[in-house]
C-alpha cells in the first residue's frame, strides 16, 4: 500500500478531474504557442458551452491556461493555449499517472 502512496500524492487535482484531463491533452498535443478556439474545442470534446467555460475558468485561475476573447471582425472569438507552467503540470501529472500504472503492472 505505501509503494502507490508517492505517486498518487503526485496526482495533480487540478488537472486530475476529467474533464480537465481532457482539455489539458487536447491543448498539450497542440504545438508551443499554438492556440485553440473555444468553438473547436468544445466540439472536439463533446462539451456544453458552460461546462468548458466552467473547467477553463479552473484552469485559468491555477495558471495553467490563459483565456483570450477578441473579435475577428464583428464577431466575438475565443482563443485558449497552455502556459508553460501548464505543460510542466501537465508532464508530471503523466508522470504520476505512468508511475501509478507501473506500479499496478509490476509482478507482485
Amino acid at each position: 500500500m505505501t509503494a502507490t502512496a508517492a505517486p498518487l500524492d503526485k496526482l495533480n487535482p487540478i488537472i486530475h478531474q476529467p474533464t480537465r484531463l481532457r482539455i489539458m491533452a487536447a491543448l498539450v498535443s497542440l504545438g508551443e504557442g499554438d492556440k485553440a478556439d473555444f468553438t473547436f474545442l468544445r466540439d472536439l470534446l463533446h462539451l456544453t458551452d458552460g461546462n468548458l467555460s466552467a473547467h477553463l475558468r479552473v484552469l485559468e485561475d491555477a495558471g495553467y491556461v490563459v483565456v483570450e476573447k477578441t473579435f475577428v471582425g464583428r464577431q466575438p472569438k475565443t482563443w485558449i493555449w497552455v502556459t508553460r507552467e501548464g505543460r510542466d503540470a501537465f508532464a508530471a501529472h503523466v508522470d504520476a499517472l505512468e508511475a501509478i500504472l507501473g506500479q499496478a503492472r509490476a509482478p507482485a
